[in-house]
């Protein structure tokens, strides 16, 4: 099953009208569910060898509007992966010690070390995002914020951080019924907040926001994914088959034993 395109070269023109959040790339929900299995099966093995191999590292980038699924792409496609091998850092609102810093001070502490998938629920993307749509900096800091971006994950890639961006792209009316969804759950009410609404009133803000940040850094080797989310099995697969090739790609290898151990009679 062959799905849909989620990367495009640098410098072509991204626009997010193009894409269409509904889309299931021509597969079924059972199929997805079924190869979403397969998938995270290989991603725990393959995994594990990183692990054991210890020279390497891969990062997955989730960024998207409120309720585009990032929790749950996160929890679907890396459930089978041992704890020890990978660790979810939520970025929220900065801290007043993180404040004091440059923007990515808090990012870098959190880049996953050799041997370790780090999975990042929301990134320092925030901060061409967020605080270019609410005006917590100036335009002038704001839009030189691009090329370091591009330059630390270069740094990264260059110190044997593979990392995979992932715009889960999800239409306005998805969001609608999801947060209608979460206000209607009584045990999904508590992920419903009223800032959630205010945000929505932003949606074009945020869709221009995006935009320029899948276009300027989209490079050759931290590309984005445009992942079309609006059915949630979709969007597992999706992700799940990326993270599988790119870790088969990385063919990671367990490290020999020490010597002489076929010697060994344990008694």
């Amino acid at each position: 099953m062959k799905l849909q395109k989620t990367t495009f070269k640098p410098g072509s023109k991204i626009r997010l009208k193009d894409f269409d959040a509904r889309s299931t790339s021509g597969t079924t929900k059972e199929e997805a569910i079924a190869m979403c299995e397969e998938n995270t099966t290989a991603i725990d093995e393959l995994s594990y060898r990183l692990y054991a191999e210890n020279t390497r590292a891969l990062l997955l980038v989730f960024q998207g509007m409120d309720t585009a699924g990032k929790d749950g792409a996160i929890r679907h496609v890396m459930r089978g992966v041992d704890a020890q091998a990978a660790e979810v850092h939520p970025f929220k609102k900065p801290s007043s010690l993180e404040l004091d810093h440059d923007f990515l001070w808090r990012i870098h502490q959190k880049v996953p070390s050799k041997g370790n998938i780090g999975i990042f629920n929301r990134s320092h993307y925030e901060d061409v995002l967020v605080v270019r749509v609410h005006n917590l900096v100036s335009q002038n800091e704001w839009s030189t914020r691009y090329d370091r971006i591009n330059d630390f994950e270069e740094l990264l890639t260059d110190s044997g951080v593979t990392i995979l961006k992932f715009f889960l792209h999800i239409s306005k009316e998805e969001q609608l019924e999801r947060l209608q969804a979460r206000l209607d759950n009584p045990n999904k009410r508590w992920k419903f907040s009223t800032a959630d609404l205010e945000e929505r009133k932003l949606w074009d803000d945020y869709q221009a926001a995006y935009t320029d940040a899948l276009n300027k850094c989209n490079t050759t080797h931290t590309p984005w994914h445009i992942i079309c989310a609006d059915r949630k099995w979709h969007r597992n697969l999706t992700i799940s088959s990326i993270v599988r090739n790119t870790l088969e790609q990385m063919n990671p290898e367990y490290p020999p034993a020490e010597e002489g151990l076929e010697d060994i009679i344990l008694t």
